[in-house]
C-alpha cells in the first residue's frame, strides 16, 4: 500500500468542559453533589455559598450551653444570579414582601420568647443533653463477669470466651480451638473452659454464648418465666430435635413425632416465637441512613403539583470582591478562568435542578392514578416516553432518575420506581409490573394463614382480573417482594 497525505473536512461532536460538568452533576445524588460542591468551593475562591449546611445544627457556647438563637443578627441572604447580584434588587420597597417579612419576624419573635421562657426553668441549666456512648456486647458481658464471685483464673477464662462471641451473641469459635491455642504452661483443662462458657450463658442477654440456633433458643426457653411445664418440655423437644421441621412448617410431621394435637403444638409455637434468635443484636451499633427528597409532590386544587426541595438546593454566587478586581483589570489569567468556572457551575447547577423538575412533572403527569389510588393503579412507563415528551435523550432521563428521590403522600420513592415493564391483559391493554406486585402483596396479605395461596392460585386470580401472567412470573415478583413461599406462610 502506498502512503500519502490527504486533507479531509469532517464534523464530530466534542464535549466541552462545561458540558462534561453538566453531565457529571446531573448523575450525582444529593449527597455526592454536596461533596463535589465542597471540593469545588475549596479550590475556587471566586465561588461562595450563601446557605450554611450547618445552619440548623445545635451550636454550643464557650461554657457548654446551647446557643438558643444560632446565627441571630445575620440577615438571610437573598438568591442571586451568576454575577452575585440579589435576585430581588428591583423589588419595590414597602410591598407585600416587606409585610410578609414583618409577619415572619413576629412569628420568629414568638418562637424565640417561648424558647427563652422554657430554658429559664429551675430544673434546666441550659446545658446540652449529650448522647451517652453505647455499650458493646463485650463490655456488657465483661461488666457482669467482674461482679460475679469467681476467682481470677476463671474470670480470665470467661474473658477469653467473651472475645470469641460475635455481634449476634453466638460463640463463633469452638472450645476445642480455644483450648488448642492456649499455652501449655497454663495447664487449662477443657472442663474449665466449659465452666467458663456455662457462666457466660447464664448472663444477660439470655441465649448469649450459644453455639447454634437450637442451643440459643433452648437457653431462652429454659429461663422463660410463666411457661407451663408441659409446654416448656414440648418447646425444648422441638428446638433441640425438630427445628428444621418447625422452620419449614411441617406441622403434620411434628404432631406425629411429638404425639400431640394442634392446641399443644400451637402453645409450643407461641413460646418459641417469643425467643430472640440473635440475642446480641441489640448491642450492635447501627447507623440509620436517611434519604432527603429532591422533589416533593402535593395535592393542590389544580391537581398534583411538583416542587423542588429547596433544602437540598445550594445557593451559590460569585465573590463580589474578586469580581470587582477582575472588572478593573487587576486580576490574573488564572482568576479569569476561575471566574468562568464559577459561572459555569452556577448555570449547570440551575440546569440540573430544572431538568429534575421537568422530568418529575412528566412522571407525575403520567402516573396520576398512582398518586390518587396507590401502587395498584401504576401504569407502564419507559424512559423513551419521557425522553420523547421532553425532547431529551434516554441517557439523560436515566441519569436524572438514578438516586433522585420523590416525596409523595404514599411515601418516599426513587424516580426509577415509576418506570416498569408491562404485562398484557385480556382486553388488549397493558398493566404495569409494579401494579401486579402490589396486587400480589394484597392477595398474600389477605389470605387465610391456614390455607395460603400458591403461586398457581395467585396467577389464576390475577387472570380472573384480566392479567395474563405465568406462575413463574408470580414467583419472581413474590421473591422480589420478599414474600416467603406457600410452605413457609402456612400456620396452625
Amino acid at each position: 500500500m502506498k502512503q500519502s497525505l490527504q486533507l479531509r473536512t469532517s464534523q464530530h461532536l466534542a464535549l466541552t468542559p462545561q458540558l462534561q460538568q453538566s453531565i457529571r452533576l446531573l448523575q450525582l445524588s444529593t449527597l455526592e453533589l454536596h461533596q463535589e460542591l465542597e471540593q469545588i468551593l475549596s479550590d475556587n475562591p471566586l465561588l461562595e455559598r450563601l446557605d450554611d449546611p450547618l445552619d440548623h445544627s445545635v451550636r454550643l457556647l464557650a461554657d457548654g450551653a446551647i446557643n438558643s438563637a444560632p446565627g441571630q443578627g445575620e440577615a438571610p441572604a437573598a438568591p442571586s444570579n451568576e454575577d452575585g447580584a440579589p435576585a430581588n434588587a428591583d423589588a419595590p420597597e414597602g410591598g407585600d414582601a416587606a409585610g410578609e417579612q414583618h409577619e415572619h419576624a413576629e412569628h420568629d419573635g414568638d418562637w424565640g420568647d417561648t424558647g427563652r421562657a422554657s430554658g429559664s426553668g429551675e430544673d434546666e441549666d441550659g446545658r446540652p443533653q449529650l448522647e451517652a456512648v453505647g455499650v458493646t456486647l463485650r463490655e456488657h458481658l465483661s461488666e457482669q463477669v467482674r461482679v460475679t464471685n469467681v476467682n481470677p483464673r476463671d474470670r480470665a477464662l470467661a474473658e477469653l470466651v467473651i472475645d470469641a462471641i460475635d455481634d449476634n451473641g453466638y460463640l463463633e469459635e469452638q472450645l476445642d480451638d480455644i483450648h488448642a491455642r492456649l499455652p501449655q504452661e497454663l495447664e487449662v483443662e477443657m472442663d474449665e473452659l466449659r465452666c467458663a462458657l456455662a457462666l457466660i450463658q447464664s448472663l444477660d442477654p439470655v441465649g448469649v454464648g450459644a453455639r447454634s440456633a437450637a442451643e440459643c433458643l433452648a437457653l431462652q426457653i429454659r429461663r422463660m418465666p410463666g411457661v407451663p411445664l408441659v409446654t416448656r418440655r414440648m418447646a425444648l423437644k422441638i428446638v433441640e430435635g425438630y427445628l428444621t421441621w418447625f422452620a419449614q412448617r411441617e406441622f403434620n410431621k411434628l404432631k406425629k413425632a411429638l404425639d400431640c394435637d394442634d392446641e399443644d403444638l400451637r402453645e409450643a409455637q407461641a413460646v418459641i416465637r417469643q425467643c430472640n434468635p440473635h440475642p446480641g443484636a441489640a448491642f450492635a451499633s447501627s447507623t440509620s441512613d436517611y434519604v432527603v427528597p429532591d422533589v416533593i409532590v402535593r395535592k393542590t386544587k389544580a391537581g398534583w403539583g411538583v416542587t423542588l426541595n429547596h433544602e437540598v438546593m445550594p445557593r451559590l454566587r460569585v465573590n463580589h470582591m474578586y469580581a470587582a478586581l477582575l472588572k478593573q483589570g487587576k486580576g490574573e489569567g488564572q482568576m479569569s478562568a476561575q471566574l468562568q468556572e464559577a459561572k459555569w457551575l452556577i448555570k449547570n447547577m440551575r440546569q440540573r435542578f430544572d431538568t429534575i423538575l421537568r422530568v418529575s412533572e412528566a412522571i407525575v403527569e403520567r402516573q396520576r392514578n398512582f398518586f390518587s389510588h396507590g401502587a395498584v393503579a401504576m401504569r407502564p412507563l419507559v424512559l423513551r416516553e419521557i425522553a420523547d415528551t421532553l425532547g431529551l435523550h434516554e441517557s439523560t432521563i436515566s441519569r436524572v432518575t438514578t438516586q433522585k428521590f420523590m416525596l409523595t403522600p404514599h411515601g418516599m420513592f426513587e424516580l426509577k420506581y415509576f418506570f416498569g415493564s408491562h404485562v398484557a391483559t385480556e382486553a388488549g391493554g397493558e398493566a404495569s409490573s409494579t401494579a401486579i406486585r402490589a396486587l400480589i402483596a394484597q392477595l398474600t396479605g389477605a389470605e387465610d394463614p391456614r390455607n395460603p395461596l400458591s403461586d398457581s392460585k395467585i396467577a389464576e386470580m390475577l387472570g380472573e382480573q384480566g392479567m395474563v401472567i405465568a406462575r413463574r412470573t408470580v414467583a419472581k415478583y413474590r421473591e422480589a417482594l420478599k414474600i416467603p413461599p406457600v410452605s413457609l406462610r402456612k400456620s396452625l
